[in-house]
């Protein structure tokens, strides 16, 4: 297997921004030892999750080994309605409509009851609106058209819960919905028979970060428990997992436990479909893990969702035909090429015509062509803004002198509250903080630009221009081996609210540099005795590297013709110190200078004023010198401050002296 383009683009060292992470307060031994010892971690990991949040051994082990799922009935108070609900329907083999959504969620949680649902006895039928032609979500007319059909009963698998209109038409007609939906809650609830939504349950549930089919799933579990049938759930649970993480649905609580439980036997699905989008994926039935499903069995779902017609998918994932199944995943595979090759333009498209206005970027960078396709832009949005740092959105063509949008935006940046602030501009608009979309009247897009180019301008100002590299821990390259590698896979699935960790590494030598086809950069690294190659996605930087880098990373297993080598995923590189040691530490808006001087650290500000500190009385974990020493003579009031001793500590790690 091939490296799998899965990483964000590299940015040009001009436009990285580097922020190393703030320094952990001192563990007392006996508190260490017993993390250390209680997880077995190296203290590199260990690190990592201490920053994450997880201080003590009990929440270590809940991340390394989820505890099981609470029983739901107590945690969704119209569970049990819904069920019940739904066993008179199989027991009277009654047609039942899923209406779900055209992303992978939707379309996975319309499969996973429509397949539960035709082993119990109900008579489901999948009802996913257009994205071209009707917009997201249940409206007025898919009601109309089941009603008239004789379906008596919706259920509404990852929308619905904001459809008013679609949901009272539906009460006028006497059809009853069950409503399943992860999204806002309205202030007025719409009328229903029963419903699940993640956010109605108590607080700090462990379903509280159930997606669309995470809802899904609970309900054909408690339909399963009421037959006593469990012959479904495994393959629902196949599909929860493709849903989940094409979602991008935060793994915590039961969605960990979920995962750590399904991904294992996700390679070795029974689902005709899944083997067939596996088997044009080239992955082997035990490569099939998280990355897998995020970075090549999701983007073939989605790409259906975005260009074409999302019965596709349901059919695709519900087929017991082997032929037909393969027949069906060829076709995603060519809407997903068809969606690689629109990208692939607009993004070109869409660099021109920043290029253009010169080489300034504006803060909010808002771009518009009525040709481009809605089903794509947001794609090259986040490109955009992986390159740029700085929220973007592109905006098509919608007739009758409209234009739809799709928004993304770096970390810290609110899209949703941008938008509100925003809404008397537009004519309907909606999201979340790192994504959204709106519609707007072609008018009033120089006014909008104008309006987000300043609330921009003063997030850039406070947070800084550049995309910033966060990395997490300093890991030597000479640490990196097998062993490491297997207890990185501890932490495992990676993704949404734990994602896998960024490493760094000072002062490695570029021994070789080549840029391979399609523009990605390769090195060959050392640092003391260790050597390890590194990959660049689509690297636009310089052509030649400086001699020594520091370096910031993802570790990844590469497999190619047989053989398997780890490899450094580069996130970010800068020039390493010069002969001087002195190292730039960037801490929120203000800049320091630090280099060690013998058995001295030295922290100088842009005034000029130094800071000098004994490195023995810095009480830091891994402090390359004897942190036990007394200091040598008394230290400047000043580094009583909170501040101040922070600042000492983090200069410490931005040398190298400790992680």
């Amino acid at each position: 297997m091939k490296w799998r383009c899965a990483a964000l683009l590299l940015p040009p060292i001009a436009e990285q921004r580097w922020q190393l992470p703030q320094a952990l307060p001192p563990l007392k031994p006996s508190q260490h030892t017993e993390l250390i010892q209680g997880t077995g971690l190296p203290e590199e990991l260990l690190t990592v999750l201490l920053r994450r949040g997880h201080t003590s051994l009990e929440q270590l082990m809940d991340l390394l080994e989820p505890p099981q799922a609470p029983e739901p009935e107590a945690h969704f108070a119209d569970l049990d309605k819904a069920v019940q609900r739904l066993v008179r329907a199989c027991q009277g083999q009654e047609p039942v409509a899923i209406c779900g959504d055209y992303d992978a969620d939707g379309m996975t949680s319309t499969a996973l009851l429509m397949g539960v649902l035709q082993r119990l006895g109900a008579r489901p039928v999948a009802a996913i609106p257009s994205r071209m032609d009707d917009g997201y979500g249940l409206n007025v007319a898919m009601v109309e058209q089941l009603a008239g059909a004789g379906i008596a009963l919706l259920v509404t698998v990852d929308n619905g819960i904001s459809a008013a209109a679609a949901l009272d038409r539906a009460e006028a007609l006497q059809v009853e919905v069950i409503l399943t939906d992860h999204h806002t809650v309205p202030a007025v609830m719409p009328p229903h028979a029963a419903l699940l939504h993640p956010a109605l349950t108590p607080e700090g549930s462990p379903f509280r970060g159930l997606a669309g089919v995470g809802l899904a799933y609970v309900l054909a579990a408690g339909l399963c428990r009421a037959f006593a049938d469990q012959s479904g759930l495994d393959i629902a649970l196949n599909l929860f997992c493709i849903g989940t993480i094409a979602d991008m649905a935060p793994l915590q609580g039961v969605n960990r436990r979920w995962l750590c439980d399904g991904l294992p036997r996700l390679g070795h699905s029974a689902l005709p479909g899944l083997q067939a989008l596996q088997q044009l994926s080239g992955l082997d039935d035990d490569q099939v893990d998280a990355q897998a499903v995020g970075f090549q069995l999701a983007p073939r779902i989605n790409a259906v969702g975005r260009l074409g017609d999302p019965q596709l998918v349901v059919e695709l994932l519900t087929t017991s035909d082997p032929a037909r199944a393969m027949e069906l995943a060829r076709q995603c595979e060519t809407l997903n090429r068809q969606r690689r090759e629109l990208c692939d333009a607009i993004e070109a498209e869409a660099l021109a015509l920043l290029d253009a206005d010169g080489p300034l970027r504006p803060p909010f960078l808002l771009l518009a062509q009525t040709h481009w396709h809605h089903g794509v832009i947001g794609i090259v949005a986040a490109r955009l803004v992986e390159r740029f740092g700085r929220p973007a959105a592109l905006l098509a063509g919608e007739g009758q002198g409209q234009l739809r949008a799709s928004v993304r935006a770096p970390k810290g940046f609110a899209v949703d509250a941008a938008l509100q602030h925003c809404a008397s501009l537009l004519q309907r608009f909606g999201g979340h903080p790192a994504a959204g979309g709106f519609t707007v009247k072609a008018e009033q897009v120089a006014a909008l630009h104008a309006k987000l180019n300043t609330l921009a301008a003063t997030w850039l100002q406070r947070q800084g221009a550049g995309v910033s590299i966060e990395p997490e821990a300093l890991l030597e390259l000479g640490r990196i081996d097998r062993s490491f590698w297997h207890q990185l896979q501890r932490l495992e699935p990676f993704g949404i609210a734990h994602a896998a960790p960024v490493f760094w590494s000072r002062n490695c030598t570029v021994h070789e540099q080549k840029l391979l086809r399609g523009g990605h950069l390769q090195l060959l690294l050392s640092q003391g005795g260790a050597r390890l190659r590194a990959m660049g996605w689509r690297w636009q930087g310089e052509t030649e590297l400086p001699a020594q880098i520091d370096v910031a990373y993802r570790l990844r297993l590469d497999r190619w013709q047989g053989e398997e080598r780890l490899q450094l995923e580069l996130v970010g590189l800068r020039a390493a110190a010069e002969d001087s040691g002195e190292v730039v530490l960037q801490r929120h808006a203000r800049t320091y200078w630090c280099r060690r001087d013998g058995d001295q650290l030295v922290v100088r500000n842009a005034a000029g004023e130094e800071l000098v500190e004994q490195l023995s009385d810095l009480k830091l974990r891994n402090l390359k010198v004897d942190s036990e020493s007394k200091p040598a003579g008394p230290l400047d009031p000043r580094h009583n401050h909170p501040y101040v001793r922070t600042l000492m500590r983090e200069a410490a790690m931005a040398l190298g002296l400790a992680s």
